[in-house]
């Protein structure tokens, strides 16, 4: 029963991440990484999969052993932050208060992104 849960989470997990890698301002890694880590619990090939995926699967090995970011990642990410930002205010015309604890929201966001390190450089074996 546990297994199928988490095979259940890592599906919609893995949806959600492959909707965001089209649309513009739906994060894509976060839901990749959740589906790894519900993978890793239900089923070990899905989750090699995600690891040796060409498109996605250094960024994911790079958070799995070392919780890094690339500095390109970490600036999409800011980035689209911002821009996030900029679309809730000129569309919302949120109080100031609000805006100020979204605005704090996403710069605790920022920071932690920008906070983690860089991906080592891997040797071929």
């Amino acid at each position: 029963m546990t297994r199928a849960f988490y095979f259940g989470l890592g599906c919609l997990m893995l949806v959600i991440g492959l909707i965001g890698a089209v649309l513009p301002l739906l994060p894509t890694t976060i839901f990749l990484i959740a589906a790894a880590w519900c993978f890793a619990r239900s089923s070990p090939r899905l989750e090699a999969w995600l690891f040796d995926h060409p498109r996605f699967g250094a960024s994911l090995r790079a958070w799995r052993d070392d919780r890094a970011i690339s500095r390109r990642s970490k600036v999409l990410a800011c980035t689209g932050m911002t821009a996030g930002f900029v679309v809730f205010w000129a569309s919302a015309g949120p109080g100031p208060l609000l805006a100020a604890a979204v605005a704090a929201g996403l710069l605790a966001c920022a920071a932690y992104v920008a906070s983690r390190p860089e991906p080592r450089q891997r040797r071929p074996l």
